[in-house]
């Protein structure tokens, strides 16, 4: 038993609460959010992973710990926040294979950042890209997977481009280390101004958070061997572009749906010898948690927590 801390809410979970994601939509009552850090309370007779006092977070894919992930995954599988309930709660129960001991180096607010999005960029980048330094990372925006993909690959020595329709939110980026900026309002057709950043080179990873015809953009972009991780779909599920650029580049396209348990472990552990430390954008109440939630539509720079404690 977890006496949940803090909770931070990522773009699915608005889309589960709208009915948007899911085959079907959880029954009611349903409690959702998917991320949470809390203080493990209490523990069964047989629990030898943690406990009482230990500060823990949930895995989101509660089956995945390691290796290939179970075929039921394809079909949601189950996943905190939905299908399953979700974190946003005093108090949750979880199996003991379902925690990972949060990172001593951040506070609740900021550790409970992670599950979701700080998993899903170190999958795609290290876990599935194999991030080495010195190579070069287009991140699209500035949410909280975005962020998270310029933190994480700016830590382990590569250079990392933003792209983004908000002149602010670059400069906002730029002071967090990124290395290029391209603002796709000004220049939608962003592929051209990223090979000339590397020198015709083109980038070795693209960090894929709109989807649709963007996606065209990302492979015009990719140099020789050059990997895309599909995340997100704000501009469409549906991806098209054309077989050429990425048969001529021998170029990669990865799904990529949060990651495992031992990959989580592994961040926690980098996150704690680089002291990353999450952007949180606003802190809100449990009692303001639909103001929280209406944030999202917003697009903010980071991520989006509720504190539990007060």
């Amino acid at each position: 038993m977890v006496r949940v801390s803090a909770v931070s809410l990522n773009y699915r979970d608005k889309l589960v609460v709208e009915g948007e994601l899911l085959p079907e939509m959880p029954a009611l009552p349903f409690v959702p959010v998917s991320d949470m850090v809390g203080e493990v309370m209490a523990v069964g007779a047989s629990v030898t992973r943690f406990g009482p006092g230990d500060r823990v977070c949930g895995n989101f894919w509660t089956q995945w710990i390691d290796g290939e992930p179970p075929a039921e995954m394809a079909r949601h599988g189950r996943s905190l926040g939905g299908p399953l309930p979700g974190m946003l709660a005093q108090y949750v129960v979880l199996h003991e294979d379902v925690a990972v001991a949060a990172p001593t180096s951040l506070t609740d607010t900021e550790a409970a950042t992670l599950p979701v999005a700080a998993l899903t960029a170190w999958f795609a980048l290290v876990e599935m890209g194999g991030l080495r330094a010195g190579q070069t990372v287009v991140v699209q925006g500035t949410g909280g997977v975005a962020i998270f993909g310029l933190q994480i690959a700016q830590a382990l020595g590569a250079r990392v481009i933003v792209t983004s329709r908000n002149s602010a939110k670059l400069a906002r980026a730029q002071a967090l280390g990124a290395w290029g900026l391209i603002d796709t309002h000004e220049t939608p057709s962003w592929s051209g101004v990223a090979l000339d950043l590397t020198g015709g080179r083109g980038v070795d990873h693209v960090l894929e958070l709109i989807g649709g015809d963007n996606i065209r953009e990302s492979a015009a972009a990719l140099g020789s061997g050059g990997r895309i991780a599909q995340i997100g779909f704000m501009g469409g599920a549906d991806i098209i572009l054309s077989a050429i650029p990425m048969m001529l580049k021998r170029a990669t396209i990865q799904g990529i749906t949060v990651g495992h348990r031992r990959a989580f472990e592994d961040m926690v552990r980098a996150i704690d010898r680089h002291e990353v430390k999450p952007v949180i954008d606003r802190t809100y109440g449990f009692d303001d948690a639909a103001a929280a939630f209406r944030h999202l539509d917003a697009g903010p720079f980071g991520k989006i927590v509720i504190s539990l404690r007060g």
